[in-house]
């Protein structure tokens, strides 16, 4: 069985800014609900790069392991892996894309 969702937002800032804030794995933490405990290699989002990363939920502590399948910095897109606890897997692929200089519309799916 598969789930396909796509949450969208518009955000008030230039995709430029958002993108360096989405593609730079040590920012992780900041937007997704886990602490992160290694990047290999450290850095900006790049092919078979590993984050490995906890997060806390039902009184529990659970492994979350993402791993960057493709970056597309000129277009502003990223593709991702993620492993959770009890086998699931999830796809991920984040895309931002300019309104105009100080907006810009973000994809989550």
């Amino acid at each position: 069985m598969s789930i396909s969702t796509c949450p969208i937002a518009i955000v008030n800032a230039p995709v430029k800014r958002v993108w360096e804030f989405l593609s730079e794995s040590a920012t992780h933490a900041l937007w997704w609900n886990t602490q992160t405990f290694a990047i290999t290699p450290e850095g900006h989002a790049q092919v078979g790069q590993k984050v490995h990363a906890q997060t806390v939920e039902l009184g529990r502590k659970w492994n979350v392991n993402l791993f960057v399948d493709n970056v597309d910095d000129a277009r502003h897109q990223i593709d991702l892996t993620t492993e959770l606890p009890f086998g699931i897997t999830v796809k991920n692929h984040i895309s931002c894309l300019p309104i105009d200089d100080t907006s810009c519309h973000v994809s989550f799916g």
